[in-house]
This record gives structure tokens, sequence and C-alpha cells, in this order.
């Protein structure tokens, strides 16, 4: 073979080399492309009492990683009736990997009096620098379900040391589980659930965080529920409800009038742990992605009965879970058993 030839035969055998390179690196690029950072399922338990619920998610300025902040329920050391479920402490778990893997952090302190006292469902927004959190408060461990609740406000710079500000005056002394939202009119809305009135949500308005206006009105009536969360999204205003059978759809163009819609988060999943249903949620959305983060009871077969044959943490524990929120035109639907794209990106991307 002349060496003209040679060179014809390395120069055909480069380019077929260069070009199956470049296919290989196209089909990549497109399979990386196509394929989704599938959601963990379940997302998080606890490590310590296995009762995590009632999850608000919180990006954290100064360690640049998103939290989460929740209720602490001691589901798996038997107590009398719901006793497991007062004397809470609100636990933290926090993700590096953008919601992949969380690691539980500890527990804030939050004690204002002397004591051993209950703290459910935190909501934390971040507003002028600082963070403000609105939890429910009821002094003291009971073995029933009872006793005076509030919502307390504390402020933090850096979501571990908290300042105490005091209970807000709102509608009653029955009231738990805020969420807070910011209008465009530099205005602040805050719903809860108050028991005085059967468990309905009603709504407040401030301009300070601190003292508030109480229509005597419920913002949703009906039969009872609790957990509401409100969130902008696909140019809507959304709220979620818990009415233990999974979370009521309601949504509004102006944040005053509500029209009530279908439910989601109310048939079991095949994924792991994620059954019977979701309660109490927070949303977070980024661009056209909505997340909706949950809590579940997976040793039942409904949220609200437990099984006499199981033992009491079987029947208590609670696992947390997200799923996408799907907008499909009207309303707000949900696939929990399907594969989606998950990803929290931070904040200072």
């Amino acid at each position: 073979m002349s060496s003209r030839m040679r060179q014809l035969v390395w120069s055909q055998l480069f380019l077929g080399t260069a070009l199956l390179w470049l296919l290989f690196t196209l089909n990549n690029q497109a399979w990386a492309q196509d394929k989704i950072r599938e959601a963990p399922a379940p997302m998080y338990r606890d490590p310590i009492y296995d009762g995590a619920a009632d999850p608000v998610m919180v990006w954290n300025q100064e360690e640049n990683s998103w939290w989460m902040l929740y209720t602490t329920r001691r589901a798996n050391l038997p107590t009398q009736d719901v006793s497991a479920y007062y004397g809470n402490r609100i636990g933290i778990a926090a993700t590096k990997d953008h919601g992949q893997t969380w690691v539980f952090r500890g527990y804030l302190d939050l004690e204002f009096e002397r004591g051993w006292n209950t703290f459910w469902a935190p909501e934390v927004i971040y507003h002028n620098g600082k963070y403000h959190m609105f939890v429910s408060y009821i002094q003291g461990v009971r073995n029933h379900w009872g006793g005076a609740s509030h919502i307390h406000y504390f402020t933090s710079e850096n979501l571990w040391d908290w300042e105490h500000q005091g209970p807000l005056t709102l509608s009653s002394d029955k009231i738990i589980d805020a969420t807070i939202f910011k209008t465009t009119e530099e205005k602040f809305l805050i719903w809860y659930k108050d028991d005085s009135r059967g468990g309905i949500t009603m709504v407040s308005t401030s301009d300070d965080l601190i003292n508030w206006e109480t229509k005597d009105v419920p913002a949703i009536g009906g039969g009872a529920h609790e957990g509401p969360k409100v969130f902008e999204f696909r140019n809507y205003y959304w709220m979620l409800t818990d009415e233990w059978k999974g979370l009521r759809v309601y949504r509004s163009e102006d944040l005053q009038n509500w029209e009530k819609q279908g439910m989601i988060l109310d048939k079991p999943s095949s994924r792991e742990d994620d059954t019977p249903s979701g309660a109490h949620g927070d949303v977070l959305v980024f661009g056209d992605k909505a997340y909706v983060f949950y809590f579940t009871h997976p040793g039942r077969d409904s949220h609200a009965v437990t099984k006499p044959e199981q033992s009491f943490h079987q029947n208590h524990r609670t696992t947390i879970q997200v799923a996408s929120l799907i907008f499909d035109g009207e309303t707000l639907k949900d696939n929990r058993s399907e594969p989606f794209d998950f990803y929290m990106p931070d904040l200072n991307e």
C-alpha cells in the first residue's frame, strides 16, 4: 500500500471516529436533557421520633441551603390518646443537593415561658433582612385535644436564634396553622384555622406584621378543615386546605374571593410510604413549576383512622413527601405516582 493510500485510509478512519464521537456526544446530551431528576420518596423521615408533619420550606440565606421546619410528633413513643401530638418542638432538616437528600439538624429553641409547651405548624417568610415565623402555640402538654391556642410571632437573623415578639391578636383564642402572603400594596395577609367557629379559615390584614385587623367574615367557610396555604402560580392565587382526606383547592384573582375547586393528594400513590392521602402542605413555585410538600400516615388506610391490630408506632409514624402541581388551564392537579423532574434551585443562582 502506497504512502498516499495509507494517509487516505487513516484520514477516513479519523473522520469516521470523529463522527461517531459527535453522534455519541449529541445522544448523551439529548438523554441528559430528557432524564428527570426524580424526587425521593419518602422525601424525609424524622430520625428521632419518626413523626415529621406540617412542613414549611425556607431558603437559608446564611448557609445557602434549603431548610425544612416541621412539627416533631413523637410517633415512636407510645403515649395516652393524642399526647404524642403535644409537647412538640419544631424540627429542622436541610438539603444541600437541591432536595435529593435531607439531614436532620436539630430543634429550634422557642420556649418563652417555663415548662414543656407545644409548638405546631410553623410558617416562615423572609422580609426586610429578617426571618419572620408565625407558629401555633399551646401551653403545656395535654392527653386529649384541647387548650387555648394562639399564633405567636418570632423573628431571627439566622434561622437558629429566635426572638419572641408575642402572640397575635386575631379572631379568637382557638387558632392554629398560619399562612402569610405579602400583597403588592406592601401589606400582609394571614389566614388561619379558627376552631371557635367550627374549624374554618379566617383572614386578617397588617402593614407591620404585629398589629392585625380581622374581618368577622370567614375567608373559607363550610365544613371543618385546617392548614391553609396561599401562593401565586400561573397568574392566579391559590389556597390549599387540609380536609383530612387530601387537600382542597381554591382559586382567586384578588385574594378575597375564593372559588372552591377539586381535591389533590386524595388518592394513594404507588410510591413508598405515599399513602393514604396528603396532609397539611407547603408549596414552592419556581417559574412554571410548582411543588407541594406534605405529610402522610403510611401505616393507615385513611388519614384519621388508626388500626387496632397495629403498634402505636405503625399507626402514628409520618413521612414528608413532595409532588408536582399540574395546572390544566382551570385548576391544579397532581399525579403522585408518575415520576417528575424535582429540583430546588439555589435562590442565589
